[in-house]
């Protein structure tokens, strides 16, 4: 599977109207604390932009209404892993990406056959308050050697001018939030975000 090096996190439909017609080919849908009505109609319009723009929408969490939604890919943290119904996601097709931060995390990822592996933080992070300390650089070459062919998708702290590092540890990918969303010109950085991975070749 082939997915974008690129990796956009957001957490409103209002978001993804505004930067995936810049050229966004993968994007995160990460809502918390709304109303399942409101999570609906956001999953609803998200899917919509993205159809439109050649895009892969990514659901965060809420794997029931990606169903009920048609989507086709979900991402899941250990805790919702643990609370979810492996055999229903892929009974709908899902494809599946997994939060990581330690190897029992890892272990636990793997055996539910994932079709990426996400680990983080790689810098420390202003998003949330994270129980592990950042991960470096270094532990990217080392989860890439134990996911092998899966997609390892670098996360926290990135930035655009951090990303040469990330890459030549061995990630594929590249998952940002703030540093897009708190800028004070997201579209221009969301640009130079582009640039800056496109020209990398699928692995």
């Amino acid at each position: 599977m082939t997915l974008d090096p690129f990796y956009l996190i957001v957490d409103s439909a209002a978001w993804i109207k505004r930067l995936v017609p810049l050229g966004v080919k993968l994007v995160q849908l990460r809502i918390k604390d709304r109303t399942p009505s409101e999570i609906r109609t956001e999953i609803r319009e998200s899917k919509a932009i993205c159809a439109a723009h050649g895009c892969q929408l990514i659901v965060n969490d809420y794997w029931q209404l990606a169903i009920e939604e048609g989507c086709d890919f979900i991402h899941l943290g250990q805790e919702d892993l643990a609370a979810a119904d492996p055999s229903a996601i892929r009974a709908a097709g899902l494809k599946l990406g997994l939060s990581t931060h330690d190897e029992t995390e890892l272990a636990a990822a793997l055996a539910a056959t994932p079709d990426y592996i996400a680990l983080g933080p790689i810098y420390p992070t202003i998003l949330k308050a994270m129980a592990w300390a950042p991960q470096g650089l270094a532990r990217i070459g080392e989860w890439k050697s134990r996911i092998g062919n899966l997609p390892l998708v670098a996360i926290g702290g990135l930035t655009v001018e951090r990303l040469g590092g990330v890459f030549d540890h061995g990630a594929d990918i590249a998952a940002v939030v703030t540093d897009i969303t708190r800028n004070p010109d997201p579209e221009s950085r969301t640009l130079e975000w582009i640039r800056a991975t496109r020209p990398i070749p699928p692995r």
